[in-house]
């Protein structure tokens, strides 16, 4: 299976006949070799993403290859997989001639890689950049928006769907899809308990969803199922295609704050949760995402100001990434991503923004779909400076935001300035698209 990737302004340059070296390798260190696309390169380093979509950083100050082109690099030393910044030294690069790329058949998107490439060739700039925002729904201007930012989605909350039945719901949901050239993800939080939007408003469902912790509690796993599949249905029937669920974060503690809206169940069971809504969920028309990774733990609401989560590695290791895993074993086809900084993991980001985090997901827990951000206009990374582009780098694929205009527009403005390459914004959008084909969202025939 080929996954082949096309950019509308990618330059492929012709393989050159030899290596450049720089310094002869030290025979007592070990050398290595990785090839990827360079997504970002200034004078003193440059950043690839792999075949895999992992992101490394290098130093050097000597590679003449420009943002966007493949290369193969030799170095001196180990490569950490599960970090971003690298400290070995780059000792020979290779500029490659290549037109595809090769793609595990257990991506669960394999099938439609060749679609969604060609989908990606009739896109502009800006419906590219369009494809990797979940923005906040706004009833008053959402012909506007889609119309001047061409989002790959809408975020609907509880006010969206206050005092509406279920024609005005159907009705407001396939007004923006009619317009939108393509299929939109129309996603929301039901998940259940504490976190409830659609059934908030008992003109559309009777009572709200009860939390998971309230449904295990009653029928343990078998119910759990159950309503996975019953919400779904009534989801779908609305128009809604993806729920920013389940919580599969692991908290015992009841003074915590996302204790409410966990299983309050250990580690083993609350992975047995995440296996069963991801696998109850298939074939219902509505896709699930694992929240929050790497796991929230007991830190504070991030919704309000930043969080540090202070545990150790094996701490998460044993505690917190195994529903993670348990979930993706499943076919998860969506991670969404905490804003708490994980010291042990990334003393500086907050995991939303942390390549080493996004490299662990996509390298240790071999999570093939697509990444989502926390909004990224929440309290704990509203003022970072260049949120957005730092995102992309760090590995998301799709951002959500609040304030979408400034969001799209950073983006512009960083490709345009070079500071990350259409590239970068050429292989989210793809697995974006292939997700839609995945999913049904896309038909071939233009609006």
């Amino acid at each position: 299976m080929k996954r082949i990737i096309i950019g509308c302004s990618i330059l492929l340059v012709v393989a050159i006949s030899s290596f450049v070296v720089f310094n002869s390798p030290k025979k007592e260190l070990e050398t290595g070799s990785i090839s990827g696309r360079i997504i970002a390169k200034n004078e003193k380093q440059l950043t690839i993403q792999d075949d895999e979509d992992i992101i490394y950083t290098f130093k050097s100050e000597n590679v003449n290859a420009g943002i966007g082109d493949k290369v193969v690099l030799n170095y001196l030393g180990v490569l950490n997989k599960n970090t971003e910044q690298q400290d070995n030294k780059i000792i020979d690069y290779q500029v490659m001639e290549v037109t595809t790329s090769e793609i595990n058949e257990n991506d669960l998107f394999a099938a439609f890689y060749e679609k969604a490439t060609n989908k990606l060739k009739t896109l502009s700039l800006d419906e590219k950049i369009g494809q990797l925002f979940l923005i906040r729904y706004d009833e008053a201007k959402a012909s506007v928006i889609i119309n001047d930012y061409k989002p790959s989605g809408f975020v609907f909350y509880e006010k969206d769907f206050k005092d509406k039945n279920e024609e005005s719901v159907k009705n407001m949901i396939n007004n923006v899809q009619v317009i939108s050239k393509i299929g939109l993800l129309t996603s929301v939080d039901e998940e259940g308990g504490k976190i409830v939007r659609i059934s908030s408003n008992n003109n559309l469902v009777t009572s709200p969803f009860k939390s998971p912790s309230a449904l295990y509690d009653e029928g343990g796993l078998s119910l759990i199922k159950q309503d996975t599949i019953a919400k779904s249905g009534i989801l779908k029937n609305l128009g809604l295609n993806l729920n920013l669920a389940p919580v599969v974060d692991v908290s015992t503690d009841p003074n915590a704050y996302m204790y409410e809206r966990t299983l309050k169940q250990d580690t083993a069971l609350t992975s047995d949760y995440a296996k069963t809504v991801i696998e109850a969920s298939k074939n219902t028309g509505v896709s699930y995402s694992l929240k929050h990774f790497p796991g929230y733990g007991n830190n504070t609401d991030t919704h309000i100001a930043s969080a540090t989560d202070t545990r150790s590695y094996e701490d998460l290791l044993k505690n917190d990434l195994p529903p993670f895993k348990s979930g993706i074993e499943a076919g998860a086809e969506a991670v969404l991503v905490s804003h708490n900084i994980v010291s042990s993991l990334d003393s500086t980001n907050p995991a939303s923004l942390s390549t080493s985090i996004h490299n662990l997901l996509r390298n240790q827990l071999k999570f093939n779909g697509v990444i989502i951000t926390d909004d990224l206009d929440m309290g704990a990374t509203a003022t970072i400076a260049n949120k957005y582009t730092k995102a992309l780098l760090a590995g998301n694929d799709l951002i959500i935001a609040t304030e979408y205009s400034d969001a799209i527009n950073e983006i512009k403005n960083s490709v345009n300035s070079q500071t990350i390459s259409e590239t970068l914004i050429d292989n989210a959008a793809l697995k974006v698209l292939a997700w839609k084909y995945y999913k049904g969202l896309i038909v071939d025939i233009e609006k």
